[in-house]
């Protein structure tokens, strides 16, 4: 059997890699805290996250490094985006020329402004920057992982994400392919922080009408930002766009749409964030959005709300009013 790597054994990186031992690959997890990892072996099964969902016997989870990549073509990288530069300067010198380097996450980092492709650059030799492929979309850890019809975007370099699409693809989960690096990521990005306004207007109490406003002006504020930084509009028509969005925006299994809910409902996003299992990635973005909007002059005045109600403590209500009482204009502007 081909070996593949999955660095990450959070509910995402084992979805992925259960999907490809189903198919026959070896897949070989790796879990950076011994103990987790020697009870993710033993159970057979990811309780915390993903209970019910037991590992096939060609899953393995390991929290050793040495000779983790030998003999490996595909790498899959499932840790939270804010780690994702450690990750890759721990394991860098065991990437070698063919290996195709798979990111899973949903992000931008905070510290660098970088989009999670650049991250990945900066830790990597040059020559091996044209192997990197995303892979994002409208996908819970939740329903892929009992089998549920999901679809998702593969993007990079044409040959490689079609190797990523080839990897992955089955009845049950459909890849499709992209070039368009920058939007996909960008897309994956700022639907995360749209969905902590989502939230806030469901704790709020709003219906349905409030959620269809925020997820289409959203839609429009997440177009402007990727127009300025390089990416393809038409990237936010598709799966990693509006429907990454919406699925996030609506499913109880969304993690940040949670966090908005809390917020929403008055509590302290440190309460909020201390009492989570999982990383909520729509809370650092926010951030990484808000400084990079500033920077580059893009009206984002959904997502400069968000900021401010997690960051500086403003009110919910009052953000609501000041968005419905800003200056009339035109709906594409």
């Amino acid at each position: 059997m081909e070996k593949v790597v999955v660095i990450g054994a959070g509910s995402w990186g084992t979805a992925l890699g259960m999907i490809l031992a189903k198919k026959g690959y070896e897949v070989v997890m790796w879990e950076h805290n011994k103990e987790i990892a020697e009870k993710l072996n033993l159970e057979k099964e990811n309780k915390r996250l993903l209970p019910g969902v037991k590992f096939p016997d060609n899953l393995k989870v390991t929290w050793e490094l040495d000779g983790l990549l030998a003999n490996v073509k595909y790498v899959i990288f499932s840790v939270p985006s804010q780690v994702l530069r450690g990750v890759m300067a721990i394991v860098s010198s065991q990437i070698e020329e063919g290996m195709i380097l798979i990111n899973t996450a949903k992000g931008i980092e905070v510290l660098s402004g970088e989009t999670l492709s650049h991250v990945m650059k900066d830790e990597i030799k040059g020559k091996y920057h044209k192997n990197i492929v995303i892979l994002s979309g409208p996908t819970h850890a939740e329903e892929v992982a009992q089998e549920l019809p999901t679809t998702i975007v593969a993007a990079g370099e044409l040959e490689n994400a079609k190797k990523v699409q080839e990897l992955f693809n089955t009845e049950n989960f459909r890849v499709y392919v992209s070039e368009d690096i920058a939007g996909v990521e960008l897309g994956g990005a700022v639907k995360n922080c749209l969905a902590i306004g989502a939230g806030i207007a469901d704790g709020l109490g709003y219906g349905d009408n409030a959620k269809a406003a925020l997820i289409t002006r959203g839609i429009a504020e997440m177009i402007r930002f990727g127009k300025v930084m390089g990416a393809d509009e038409r990237t936010f028509s598709g799966l990693t766009g509006i429907g990454d969005l919406v699925v996030t925006c609506a499913s109880q299994h969304s993690r940040n749409r949670y966090v908005g809910e809390r917020l929403g409902k008055g509590e302290k996003i440190e309460d909020i964030l201390n009492s989570m299992v999982m990383v909520a990635e729509g809370v650092p973005t926010v951030k990484a959005v808000y400084a990079k909007k500033l920077e580059l002059g893009i009206s984002m005045p959904i997502v400069e709300a968000i900021y401010e109600i997690i960051y500086e403590g403003a009110n919910t209500k009052e953000k609501v009013k000041e968005l419905m009482t800003r200056e009339l204009k035109e709906e594409f502007y």
